[in-house]
């Protein structure tokens, strides 16, 4: 059938009607994509150290020293805080002053931080009785203080690891609170025990004399709380630094926040990595001097 002039007017404007719609259908299609990965990216604290407003900042306090592991150790944990939303990450070093090999770890990140050291007395050293990290959150408390920082503060050593959902969570501490830690001490694990929805106790492997019977890396704190108690600091004793410190924010049982669905879920892991075999200059033999080794474990023994 031949077409007029009128139906080949109406049949382009057809076409270019439907092309239209075709056209808004994707884009509503891959709007509707990214509306879903952001809601499930906030879900999970994925956005790169960005602020989202009304939530507070969480300050993640990780104390760390030289050795072999530190930079496998620092880049693991720096990759999960990446993925955590208004954060402010407190690198303190056991040092009489901060290296460039972590500060460059550190910067990469894009990350906002504090880089400090914090070197341990040497009339400390050798003592048995010391705790390890002490002088370092030490030091992160102080520096908080001076501050007047709000928010949440989190102790995070290097060497662990940790479900990036357990910051979200921690969001909302009103005073202090507190979950399992999986992989610790001859039990496997540390954990509060609750009980209708109340901590009347702990389930732990070291709890002689404790009151809180907990892993640093098994609970957080909300700063108001730091800020009214002006004496609160981590004690010096090893393996009491958790209990002295929370005893000193005066708190009772009945004030800590249960959090990993009421303690019955594992998000942080007290993981230790092996120490491997230390590189050495020696061992690139002469005729690759001129070649990539050479450089390679220089950068290795920074």
């Amino acid at each position: 059938m031949r077409l007029t002039a009128p139906r080949l007017v109406l049949l382009v404007v057809l076409l270019m009607e439907t092309s239209y719609l075709l056209m808004t259908l994707k884009k509503m299609q891959i709007l509707e994509e990214e509306c879903s990965y952001l809601q499930e990216n906030a879900e999970f604290g994925i956005s790169k150290g960005e602020k989202r407003r009304g939530e507070p900042t969480i300050y993640v306090v990780t104390p760390t020293y030289k050795r072999m592991t530190q930079i496998a150790d620092m880049t693991r944990l720096s990759q999960t805080l990446m993925h955590v939303s208004n954060m402010h990450w407190i690198v303190v070093e056991d040092a009489e002053t901060t290296s460039e090999v972590v500060h460059e770890l550190i910067e990469r990140t894009g990350l906002p931080y504090t880089h400090l050291a914090a070197a341990k007395p040497p009339d400390t050293k050798e003592s048995k009785w010391m705790g390890r990290g002490v002088f370092n959150r030490r030091e992160a408390l102080r520096w908080l203080r001076e501050e007047k920082a709000e928010g949440i503060l989190y102790f995070a050593d290097d060497d662990n690891s940790y479900d990036v959902r357990i910051f979200e969570q921690m969001r909302a501490t009103q005073k202090v609170s507190v979950w399992p830690v999986g992989m610790i001490l001859g039990l496997g694990i540390s954990s509060p025990i609750v009980r209708n929805g109340k901590i009347e106790a702990f389930h732990d492997g070291f709890q002689w004399g404790r009151k809180f019977s907990v892993d640093m890396a098994g609970f957080a704190v909300n700063l108001r709380l730091l800020h009214i108690n002006p004496d609160a600091t981590i004690p010096t004793r090893v393996s009491y630094l958790e209990d002295g410190f929370l005893k000193k924010l005066r708190i009772d049982l009945k004030d800590l926040e249960p959090l990993a669905d009421g303690c019955t879920q594992v998000l942080v892991w007290h993981t230790k990595t092996r120490s491997p075999a230390t590189p050495d200059l020696k061992h690139v033999e002469a005729q690759y001097v001129d070649t990539n080794l050479y450089q390679l474990y220089r950068n290795m023994l920074r």
